[in-house]
């Protein structure tokens, strides 16, 4: 009996490898330029989503006014809530402003510029497959005077979170005629004699190996961040005791088979996406069920101290969309890698209910700091210093959390606004770890989402989209920024891999 896998050889216009909101908006879009797509999804459908399951489906979009996004908002909460919902303006050039302030001038402009000026216009497009988006209120406003002020300028989701944004981009593109494939791992690109791409060759669940031939490739599979040795060499010592926030299945091997082709590295490989995630979360992957509500973001209502019982962020320092992408690699530069979220009973009811009234969750309640601290093993003494110092600096200010509103508290390691003192009782302490969501480093794209080479010269056939685009974010990020660049450059790769049709 012969025991050898029978090697299948296929062919479809446009192959796109990676099941997430940028594979899926590449397939959107090739799909409606006439093109046949195969998706390959490395996972089971069970498992399916990229780290876009995980997210909250927050987009940073523009807009002059938030009454010109109604008509793309499904959920009935917000048309009986705008009257009495205060949100900011947020035009293009603050968006872009906000891209450089918050990675230090390291963000390329040009792919900024893309980002920023289709964000909009590609909302709609999302809108139209089917995609659902609503207001955040209970993430992004505060209640104040019987209505709600947004700040922070990340005010659109997706319904029902990254779970939602995944089931709606998998059931449009199912009706589109998409031919999605799970359990699919992508093992090499096809060259032509030319070097062009022409395909790409993959296994499935049962080990056979099968062939694509097609005329162009979108690869759009996520950075490292689910592989520790990786995240050891290029984000450097420590990075393995990271807990993975999103999918296990982003281990970085269609980035490296993108550079074996000849792409251009690109960007930041040196730092990511990470946050302050649930210190008793899985190591090595996110809770399907949890998602995105182990993540602890209510920091700049309290003080994060380390388990010396000293702080070490300013936090609040910013607005939380503009921190908290960076927090993440602070909290594993502490001692054991762990850090402690603390507030009272005074803070403890702004919360955000979604993350901190979860279960499981990693947290303990006292009636006195000194007793909190005991319980979470804080030095008792450290922890004791640091609270009498922060409160007794607090500059009188009125406290006013949509904003910033400068109420400070004048410590070594000044709290900028939002500092309230931590003297009611019941205490509250939430331990904490670094939550690594992705990687900012990646290949570089021309203007149509083309792989170059290290000539800046296009690689026929080959084009990225997604995590895999390098050059965006570098030390940090502004919330929402993921999305919506997987979908703006998701959709020009899909675009343009069926255009390449054509002429091919």
């Amino acid at each position: 009996m012969n025991s050898e896998k029978t090697e299948i050889a296929e062919r479809a216009d446009v192959v796109i490898v990676g099941g997430g909101n940028a594979g899926f908006s590449a397939a959107h879009a090739a799909i409606e330029n006439g093109a046949s797509v195969v998706l390959l999804e490395k996972t089971s459908e069970a498992a399916a989503g990229g780290n876009s399951f995980y997210t909250a489906g927050a987009y940073r979009v523009i807009y002059d006014d938030i009454r010109d996004l109604l008509d793309v908002l499904d959920d009935d909460l917000t048309g009986q809530r705008i009257a009495k919902t205060v949100v900011p303006p947020y035009p293009a050039e603050e968006f872009a402003a906000d891209m450089v302030r918050i990675t230090d001038g390291r963000c390329d402009r040009r792919l900024t510029d893309t980002l920023v000026s289709r964000s909009t216009d590609t909302l709609r497009w999302l809108h139209s497959k089917g995609i659902q988006f609503r207001l955040m209120y209970e993430r992004q406003s505060f209640e104040r005077d019987g209505g709600w002020t947004f700040f922070g300028n990340l005010v659109v989701g997706t319904v029902d979170g990254g779970r939602g944004l995944i089931a709606q981009h998998t059931s449009a593109a199912r009706a589109s005629g998409v031919d999605i494939r799970y359990r699919a791992t992508m093992t090499s690109l096809l060259r032509g004699p030319d070097g062009e791409v022409v395909g790409v060759e993959y296994t499935d669940a049962h080990g056979e190996k099968i062939t694509v031939h097609a005329a162009s490739v979108v690869l759009a599979a996520g950075g490292f961040e689910a592989d520790s040795e990786r995240r050891e060499k290029y984000l450097g010592p420590g990075w393995g005791k990271a807990l993975v926030r999103g999918n296990p299945s982003n281990t970085g091997e269609v980035l490296d088979i993108a550079l074996a082709a000849g792409a251009q590295r690109f960007g930041d490989w040196s730092s990511c996406h990470s946050v302050a995630w649930d210190a008793g979360g899985p190591p090595n992957g996110g809770n399907r069920e949890l998602t995105n509500q182990m993540t602890r973001q209510s920091y700049p209502l309290g003080i994060v101290v380390n388990v010396e019982g000293n702080r070490f962020v300013d936090e609040g320092a910013d607005y939380r969309n503009y921190t908290y992408a960076k927090y993440g690699r602070e909290i594993l530069r502490q001692p054991q890698g762990i850090a402690f979220q603390l507030f009272d009973a005074t803070t403890r009811p702004m919360l955000r209910t979604q993350e901190y009234d979860s279960a499981p969750i990693t947290c303990e309640t006292a009636d006195t700091v000194e007793e909190l601290a005991a319980k979470l093993n804080i030095n008792v003494a450290g922890l004791k210093q640091t609270v009498d110092e922060f409160n007794a600096s607090i500059v009188e200010m009125p406290f006013d959390p949509a904003v910033k509103d400068g109420r400070a508290a004048r410590v070594s390691l000044p709290k900028s606004n939002w500092a309230l003192a931590l003297e009611t009782g019941p205490f509250y302490g939430y331990a904490v770890s670094c939550g690594i969501t992705f990687t900012f480093g990646g290949v570089k794209i021309n203007d149509n989402a083309q792989a170059v080479d290290d000539h800046d010269v296009p690689i026929p056939g080959l084009y990225v989209a997604g995590e895999m685009v390098g050059g965006l974010f570098s030390g940090n990020y502004p919330g929402g920024s993921g999305l919506t660049s997987g979908s703006v450059f998701g959709r020009i790769a899909g675009t343009s891999a069926a255009e390449a049709v054509k002429s091919r």
